[in-house]
């Protein structure tokens, strides 16, 4: 349901409705954590698979493919859309495990770069930035493990009963806090980042009042906040994805960046996050099917020449890795 339609309905109604959805999640959370993860992972990808296609956002998927793989046909990216689909379902029922998956160590391996190690072992602020690959939830495992208190950002639910509910499992991955996105928690944020602490967040959804970087050779719309805030607080950037190799086993890869600090304060915010679409790019690449494609991260297709940069700036890459 619209945030508008909701609105526009009475306290009494919205607080049953409320209620009534968190009653049905608090059901659903109950019954799925009755059946062993792997099953439950297994059975709800396989559902997704067969009746996410009826979903609209199936024919937006494709359409994102089309556009930024024109050489694939229609079976190749049917292929790339269902894994999407299967990949997406397992998330939905490993969610109703995270708490419990976070403590199953030998599902996961860690892959991460000198300064990540550094952070890891508790010598450095920095700010977690992940995209929506394989089971993204878990992408902050390997620094929990590790004891790290991490601050985390998310987008708090219209329904506040199930978010309460979802907030729960997620309590032992953000120690540090769960932070809904609000005009105060750029200042919490910011606060936590310059006292040492870490802090996570997702880096590659649209943000249409953003900036526009590019992304698979075309403008793609971008958040420029981790930029910004890295930059503030002179931290690093990590880059974090997670690959789902079999079933319920991930691989989780750390990357950092530096965001340059120059005179130009813009320059340098818009500079590291293309730098972050060039990384996560190179990252979709390789498991394409388990990212969502379903996201409108694109700026509508047009011939002017930030486009016509943009795409050569990605051939670039392309060819010079």
């Amino acid at each position: 349901m619209s945030r508008k339609k909701r609105q526009q309905k009475s306290p009494r109604l919205l607080a049953a409705q409320n209620w009534l959805e968190g009653i049905v999640l608090n059901a659903a959370i109950w019954l799925f954590r009755l059946i062993p993860v792997d099953v439950a992972s297994a059975f709800m990808g396989f559902c997704w698979r067969k009746l996410a296609p009826l979903n609209a956002r199936h024919k937006r998927a494709h359409r994102h493919l089309q556009r930024i793989f024109p050489e694939l046909g229609d079976e190749e990216r049917e292929k790339i859309v269902l894994g999407m689909w299967e990949n997406l379902g397992r998330v939905a029922a490993e969610t109703f495990h995270i708490d419990r998956l976070l403590k199953q160590t030998y599902r996961f391996e860690a892959d991460a770069d000198e300064v990540t190690e550094e952070v890891l072992n508790g010598g450095k602020a920095c700010l977690f930035v992940s995209m929506h690959s394989a089971n993204w939830e878990l992408c902050v495992q390997p620094a929990v493990t590790r004891g790290l208190d991490i601050t985390g950002v998310y987008q708090a639910l219209r329904n506040p009963e199930a978010d309460k509910a979802l907030r729960a499992l997620r309590k032992d991955l953000y120690r540090g806090g769960l932070l809904s996105k609000s005009h105060q928690t750029a200042r919490k944020i910011l606060s936590t980042l310059k006292n040492g602490g870490v802090v996570a967040m997702m880096g590659d959804l649209r943000e249409s009042r953003g900036i526009q970087v590019p992304f698979f050779g075309q403008l793609a719309y971008a958040n420029p906040v981790p930029a910004s805030l890295a930059r503030s607080c002179d931290v690093p950037i990590v880059l974090g994805r997670v690959i789902r190799k079999n079933g319920v086993q991930f691989r989780v890869e750390g990357r950092a960046i530096t965001v340059p600090r120059t005179d130009d304060r813009q320059a340098d915010i818009e500079s590291a996050t293309a730098q972050i679409h060039a990384v996560f790019e190179g990252w979709i690449r390789e498991h394409p099917e388990q990212w969502m494609w379903i996201h409108k991260k694109w700026a509508p297709p047009g011939k002017n020449a930030a486009e016509k940069h943009a795409r050569k700036a990605s051939v670039s890459r392309l060819d010079n890795p």
